[in-house]
């Protein structure tokens, strides 16, 4: 039997559980392809990342191409542990 309090408080957020699915399955991805995946807005999607990445879950890059700014993102091995135990506590909650 599973403990509600397993499952992992940074991912309650929709947000941020679109987030590490995405970066589980790519290695780096840029701004406007996750704000386009996830249909979120510019400010949603970096206050979200910014909290992913406080606690250690992903890294974010920055950096200029040409004369353009561009943020890119990926998953850390600490975020990729905790997004798995999160989901493998959430298999355990639906029994399987």
């Amino acid at each position: 039997m599973i403990k509600i309090n397993q499952l992992n408080k940074e991912f309650e957020s929709r947000v941020r559980l679109g987030i590490m699915s995405v970066l589980m399955v790519n290695d780096w991805v840029d701004f406007s392809e996750m704000k386009g995946l996830l249909e979120i807005t510019d400010g949603n999607l970096a206050s979200h990342s910014n909290a992913l990445e406080k606690v250690g879950y992903i890294e974010i890059k920055k950096e200029f191409v040409g004369k353009k700014p561009r943020t890119s993102y990926r998953v850390t091995q600490n975020g990729r542990e905790a997004f798995t135990e999160h989901l493998n506590a959430l298999e355990k909650l639906l029994g399987r």
